[in-house]
């Protein structure tokens, strides 16, 4: 069974490139590959149940273009040449890369590309690829693009006066959609950050992430459109320069994770972590003080709590930042609460007339109801706490 896709974004493993073949179209024989490396790896037979999307018609020329066989997925992208001094007066040929047919090809169509433009400025300027049947030196070519993009993921073509580097971009996943009570905060210190790489909307929004502004409160108070902002903010998490934590209140609960005993194992992320939580950094925390405040944060007690019993304040750490850096580096973890109405129960005015209920179906976060409301947790957890129909599911 083939398949074919213009501009696939597939999700498969990134795996190396099995082979690569150059084909080209005979004025007699018709498609026809001419070279690849290794010697027939694609055979004749998988060729020619191919060869129509190999060498595709016009509309189709100068796209990418996959084709999912069993065993292989053959990336390409076709070009044609018109020039009266070839025969049927155009050079149509297809520089195509073969990876397994579950690999994820995307990141190597910009290669592909660059190459293919590569061999038609070579063929423009002295006929490189129809003056002679003899291919030994676009073998070589070729040999060397899967070797050196194989091992080092880039390589440099040198033929004659005309140099191509060739360089294989690795592309993140696609970041989930960012909602309104989610909070950016900068993976890097935000003095490293050159704000003027970025568009005019960024750089209007760049000022107010804090680690500490949530996405809707960002939107207010620099005057940007609420899915503007969104957008921002994950073209800013695609490229690694921010991710994303919960809002930090007094009254969260947070858990340790079992990641926490890299902090114990790990020199260098202690330096890290004693750096970034430190109130004072003349005056730095001790790690055990540190370790302790983390190893403390478990279901049932709340941030204050932890507070009041350990006091971050005498220990010289930034209960705050503690907080963002756990959350960061996953030494913990948030418990959400999800107010849950209890079907069945009797209607009381209250529940009648208060819009809020609505968000009591267990699908909702106190966070997500606070920034769709207005209200406060506090006020939030009043109201579940004077109705015994309403129960708070922490996970």
């Amino acid at each position: 069974m083939t398949s074919v896709t213009e501009n696939t974004k597939d999700k498969g493993q990134e795996d190396p490139i099995r082979c690569i073949f150059f084909s080209e179209f005979h004025h007699i024989v018709g498609p026809m590959i001419t070279c690849q490396v290794p010697d027939n790896f694609i055979s004749k037979d998988i060729f020619d149940t191919v060869s129509v999307y190999i060498i595709p018609k016009a509309k189709l020329q100068r796209s990418t273009i996959t084709v999912t066989l069993k065993d292989y997925k053959i990336l390409g992208f076709p070009v044609k040449i018109d020039d009266k001094k070839y025969a049927r007066n155009a050079f149509y040929f297809n520089l195509c890369f073969v990876c397994d047919a579950e690999a994820r090809t995307v990141h190597y169509e910009p290669v592909v590309k660059k190459m293919s433009d590569f061999l038609m400025a070579l063929e423009e300027e002295n006929c490189f690829l129809s003056a002679s049947e003899d291919k030994t030196r676009l073998a070589e070519m070729l040999q060397q693009v899967m070797h050196d993009l194989n091992l080092h993921k880039m390589c440099t073509l040198t033929e004659g006066t005309m140099t191509s580097h060739l360089k294989v971009i690795k592309l993140a996943p696609e970041p989930k959609p960012v909602l309104d009570h989610q909070v950016p905060i900068f993976l890097e210190g935000r003095e490293t950050f050159q704000t003027d790489q970025w568009d005019l909307t960024t750089q209007q929004v760049l000022p107010y992430i804090d680690g500490f502004n949530h996405v809707a409160r960002i939107a207010a108070e620099a005057d940007v459109e609420n899915n503007l902002v969104k957008s921002c903010v994950q073209n800013l998490i695609y490229y690694g320069v921010v991710t994303l934590i919960p809002i930090f209140q007094y009254s969260n609960v947070y858990a340790a994770t079992p990641k926490l005993r890299e902090l114990a194992e790990n020199t260098k992320l202690q330096e890290r972590c004693i750096t970034y939580t430190s109130k004072f950094p003349r005056q730095p925390a001790y790690l055990r003080d540190i370790y302790r405040m983390y190893a403390s944060m478990t279901h049932g007690s709340s941030m204050r709590d932890l507070c009041q019993r350990l006091n971050p304040q005498n220990l010289r750490i930034n209960e705050r930042r503690l907080v963002q850096f756990g959350l960061i580096e996953g030494f913990i973890r948030r418990v959400y609460k999800y107010p849950i109405y209890l079907s069945g129960s009797p209607c009381n005015e209250e529940t009648k007339n208060n819009p809020i209920y609505k968000y009591f179906t267990g699908a909702y976060s106190l966070d997500e109801i606070c920034c769709s409301t207005g209200q406060s947790a506090a006020q939030l957890e009043d109201i579940v706490e004077r109705d015994p129909n309403v129960i708070m599911l922490w996970k």
